[in-house]
Formats: C-alpha cells, structure tokens, sequence
C-alpha cells in the first residue's frame, strides 16, 4: 500500500509509492481493456448497466460469467491510486503520514472507443451519470470513506493513459484540501452573510457576460477568476449539497448541459485536452457541507514558475471573451441535440 504524506506546513498530501511498488507501465499491445470483448484484461465488473428494452439493468460479473453488451461498466483499476489493503504504516509530525486507503474504481463511459466526452449521446451521458449516482451512494457506506472524488483525464495532455473514454472514482479517509477550503470557505460566507455564497454567484452570473449556457435546472459560466484559460463551471440552480440526491429529471438535465458544453468547448478549441472534475460535499455527519458542482479545465497552456512556485496564474484570456467564445459554440450544440435548426 502506498503512503499518504503531509507536507511539513502546509494542508498539502502526496501519494506516494511503498519502496517494493513497481512503475506503473502503460498497457502495450493493440487491444484495448476498455472495449467490449476484452473484458478478461480488466477486474471483474463491480457494476455493468445494460440498457434492454429502453429499461436499466444493474448487473456484475461472477466467476461463471462475465457481462456482455454493456453501456457502461465499473470495475477497481490495475493500477489504483489507493487500495484497501491493510497496512499499518503511520508515522507523525514532523513527517507525518498514513496509509494510502480507499477505492479506486475505473468508469468506463461507453463500449465505443472512438467516442469522445465532446461525442457522446445524451442518453449515454445519463447512463454515466446515473451510475456515478450508485456508486457514490454505495461508497459512502463503506468504512474509512470520509470523501469520494469523480474525475476525467480527457487526452494525453490533461494525463489519460487511455484513449477509451472513462472516469476515475477515488475516495479518500480525509477530505482533500482544496474540497476543505471550499466547505470552510462557503461555511464562513453563510455565517457572515446568511445564503449561500454558491446560490449569490448563479444570481451575479445568470443571464452575466460570462455566462455559457442554461438549461432548466443548471448554469454554466465561466468564472470571475478562472485558473485556466476557457475554464468554467457547471452549478446546479437549486440550493443541493448531495449529489447522490439529485432526481432523475435532474441527471437528464445535467446529461444534456454536459454533451452540450462540452462538444461547444470541442468545437471551439480543437477538441482541445480536459479535466473534468466533481467537487461533491463529504456526505458524513458533521462535515461542512458545500453547494456541488461540476468544474472543467482545458489545458491548453503548460504552467511557468509563477504558477508552480507562488500559485498566482496568469491567464491569457478574459473570461468574459472565453464566454463568448463558448457560448456561442455551445447554444450550436444545443441547438442540434433538441433539434432546433
């Protein structure tokens, strides 16, 4: 099991690999685990959904046999950045660290290999989504899971290993130390101003020059002080600290500004590489909760000094151009997916 360290100062943590630990290699060959057919190359499905006669099917893999025609399809990573196993390796200040426990599930998106984020279907965005829904509600339930962060690495450039479109679910036994400044900071806003700072910025930004697109229960925007060029965000409208709550219609919703957003920034910027990340509110007791949302980071720029070194970014675009730009490939998008003309 690897290590979790602490900086010596600073709510700073870094996985680190246990001494015996080998290189995490790349696969090599021309099959790709991600496909169907291949499902041999990876661990077994923890969750398949089959789509069958328009009706959800939540299945897994046993030892007899293996899920096939399959929507999308979770099963634990080859190479995690956390595991379950048990170690006991903890150590304390100055050079303070734990074991590296938690779940990393890998999230295959769709069985097309071709397809990217930017392509696909809505109806497919919602099947991603309703299972990060399941997931996250069964992980929260299992011991040591204090947080459950969501993410894609969309191209080489933003770190994908693989070229098959899929997401990384990863928990933690503390909450990370940005999701911390986020609650503490929308708790100190609540009390000092009475709402919620999340609810004031959709109100500043509907309808604002840096809006991006709405539908009837989100708002995408880009932000006032974006760290990267063409950043933006996805909020949704209604006050909502758990993401394993949010209905049906509201995932359709959420389906829909995604696949529209996100072929528009494709569009746009040359199918240009991209992180996409959750940042969901820790669901145990007791934490400080925060209104959650979706974030998005093209990376379309490598960090100087000033970035690494002091953390003061300098970005080379207004958001409020960037907006513009976005918008307008967007509300496209939309316009083809409700088939506006």
């Amino acid at each position: 099991m690897a290590d979790l360290r602490k900086d010596y100062v600073l709510d700073k943590f870094v996985v680190v690999p246990e001494a015996s630990q080998a290189a995490v290699e790349k696969p090599e060959g021309s099959k790709c685990p991600y496909c169907p057919g291949n499902e041999s190359m990876t661990e077994p499905a923890l969750l398949a959904l089959v789509v069958q006669d328009g009706m959800l099917q939540r299945l897994s893999d046993s030892e007899d046999s293996v899920i096939e025609d399959w929507s999308v399809r979770v099963f634990q990573s080859k190479n995690p950045v956390v595991t379950t196993t048990t170690a006991t390796s903890y150590s304390e200040k100055p050079l303070y660290s734990e074991p590296a426990y938690g779940y990393h599930q890998t999230v295959v998106a769709s069985p097309d290999h071709k397809q990217t984020f930017s392509q696909m279907s809505v109806e497919q965005w919602g099947n991603v989504l309703v299972v990060i829904q399941d997931r996250v509600r069964w992980l929260y339930t299992q011991k040591s899971v204090t947080y459950v962060s969501i993410y894609v690495n969309s191209g080489a450039g933003a770190g994908a290993q693989m070229a098959h479109p899929h997401l990384h679910i990863v928990t933690f036994s503390s909450i990370p130390p940005i999701i911390e400044l986020e609650a503490e900071g929308s708790h100190r806003f609540m009390n000092e101003n009475g709402n919620c700072p999340a609810c004031n910025i959709i109100g500043v930004e509907s309808s604002g020059p840096r809006q991006i697109l709405a539908t009837d229960s989100f708002l995408s925007f880009c932000p006032w002080a974006p760290t990267y060029p063409y950043e933006f965000w996805i909020f949704p409208k209604r006050h909502i600290t758990s993401f394993s709550k949010i209905t049906q219609k509201e995932i359709n919703d959420l389906a829909l500004i995604l696949r529209a957003t996100l072929g528009g920034m494709s569009k746009a910027l040359k199918d240009v590489p991209f992180n996409l990340v959750f940042h969901l509110s820790p669901e145990k007791k007791n934490s400080r909760q925060l209104h959650w949302h979706i974030e998005v980071y093209p990376q379309l720029n490598t960090w100087s000094g000033l970035e690494r070194g002091f953390g003061v970014f300098v970005n080379n675009i207004r958001p409020e151009k960037s907006a513009e730009i976005l918008g307008s490939a967007s509300r496209k998008e939309l316009a083809g997916l409700v088939g506006i003309v």
